[in-house]
């Protein structure tokens, strides 16, 4: 397991473009999208994600995902993404906003599943470590709203279990231990 934190100097520049464009009073479920986000990059931490994944989490949102279309930065603007947290971390967040979630969820634990870009209509394969990190990407996003709403966790609880089930191979041990925990039916 890695335990190595994601790079000060890139998670500082990613945290002050963040602010500049909004993010800091944007709302979102558990007070702002920067809170989210954040929470999102400490989950992946405690996993013992690698730091171009960890970095990816604190940016997920950049160019809006299928669940959250408010995207901070246009998609033609990747490069200035890219060069607050390079390539590996950008190529993350690009994969995690592009996701036709609809199209693609139902295959993904497959290694020939085919992944739907939102953005372009096509689909492709993508190698197993970036099919890895957006399922990772995914869990850490979708139980950071579990935790800090019960009631999507109610709503949402059962589909999603269902799907991190299907994807448990792609996700490390820890992230699928969450999963079961934070998405478990609660007693009544």
């Amino acid at each position: 397991m890695n335990t190595e934190p994601a790079a000060p100097a890139a998670t500082e520049q990613a945290l002050t473009l963040l602010r500049e464009l909004g993010a800091d009073g944007m709302a979102h479920p558990g007070g702002t999208l920067l809170a989210h986000l954040g929470r999102v990059q400490a989950r992946l931490a405690v996993w013992g994600a690698r730091p171009a994944l960890q970095l990816a989490g604190l940016c997920h949102a950049f160019y809006g995902t299928d669940g959250f279309p408010t995207g901070l930065l246009a998609v033609d603007r990747r490069a200035d993404l890219t060069a607050v947290i390079g390539a590996e971390a950008e190529a993350i967040v690009h994969l995690y906003a592009s996701c036709d979630r609809q199209a693609t969820y139902p295959d993904l634990a497959r290694p020939d599943g085919p992944f739907h870009d939102r953005f372009t209509g096509r689909s492709r394969i993508p190698e197993a470590q970036l099919r890895r990190d957006f399922a990772e990407l995914s869990a850490a996003n979708e139980l950071d709203l579990a935790r800090i709403d019960p009631a999507f966790r109610d709503r949402w609880g059962p589909d999603l279990l269902a799907l991190f089930t299907r994807l448990q191979d792609l996700l490390s041990p820890d992230a699928w231990l969450d999963c079961r925990t934070v998405l478990a039916a609660p007693a009544r």
